[in-house]
């Protein structure tokens, strides 16, 4: 069983303890994601993330609300939480209380494979939640895009198995990310950006996950075409991460 099939493993049993709840008895987000990333120039969403299976334990035991106040104040467009708890150290009320200090769009980074989930979502404030096509059917995707959209939620979809290229194209979601980071294997390849940015749809704000450590990275996609960047682990393994933020975007400016 390689560690996205783990994850998943879990996360089925995970869904059946959520409880059944309808989208309209819970709150509506009101940032839009989309048009935080249409800025001019790369936007970067800065991640959350206290620990992943590549990684072990990346930054544990730190304040996530000083990390996302320095985020914001380091220019991130949008923070990403990671809210799975044994894989990635996360949680739901880290989401909800980063989502009450920034001012910024918050996403939800989880394995999103069921509607309950995308009402949990809503509950706790997110403005948007990742979908990766690796780990659901077609069906359930273009599913979960729906549900999402009756929520007032965006999306961000993903994926990194190019054989999901041509449905997500015909998709066309506002949103759309190439992760370099094979979920199988947990190993990243900068030059897989490169080879997938023509099967993006032309229409949509395009991010590149993951992978992404020093300025020069950064300069690598936005020169390919992507419009934004998903970094994580490199912010947070230096042990102050709104102030790796601040350094990524001195060295483009």
């Amino acid at each position: 069983m390689n560690i996205l099939e783990q994850i998943l493993d879990v996360k089925r049993r995970e869904v059946e303890q959520i409880q059944d709840t309808e989208f309209g008895d819970l709150v509506r987000p009101k940032r839009s994601l989309k048009g935080a990333l249409s800025a001019p120039g790369i936007s970067v969403i800065a991640e959350i993330k206290m620990k992943s299976p590549s990684e072990g334990e990346i930054m544990p035991n730190v304040d996530p609300i000083q990390i996302a106040k320095d985020y914001e104040s380091a220019g991130a467009a949008a923070i990403s939480v990671l809210t799975d708890e044994q894989f990635f150290g996360g949680s739901l009320e880290i989401l909800k209380s980063v989502r009450d200090t920034v001012s910024i769009p918050v996403i939800r980074k989880d394995f999103i494979i069921d509607k309950k989930q995308i009402a949990e979502t809503v509950h706790y404030q997110a403005d948007a939640f990742l979908l990766i096509a690796d780990a659901i059917d077609q069906d359930t995707l273009q599913q979960l895009m729906n549900d999402g959209k009756t929520a007032g939620l965006e999306f961000l979809v993903e994926y990194h198995d190019e054989e999901h290229a041509e449905f997500v194209f015909v998709l066309n979601p506002k949103i759309v990310g190439i992760n370099c980071r094979n979920l199988k294997t947990m190993t990243t390849d900068l030059s897989y950006f490169e080879k997938m940015i023509s099967s993006l749809p032309s229409s949509s704000i395009k991010v590149a996950e993951s992978g992404i450590h020093t300025s020069d990275d950064l300069k690598y996609v936005t020169g390919l075409g992507y419009d934004a960047a998903l970094v994580g682990t490199s912010l947070m393994k230096t042990g102050n991460p709104g102030k790796a933020l601040e350094t990524l975007f001195k060295g483009i400016s």
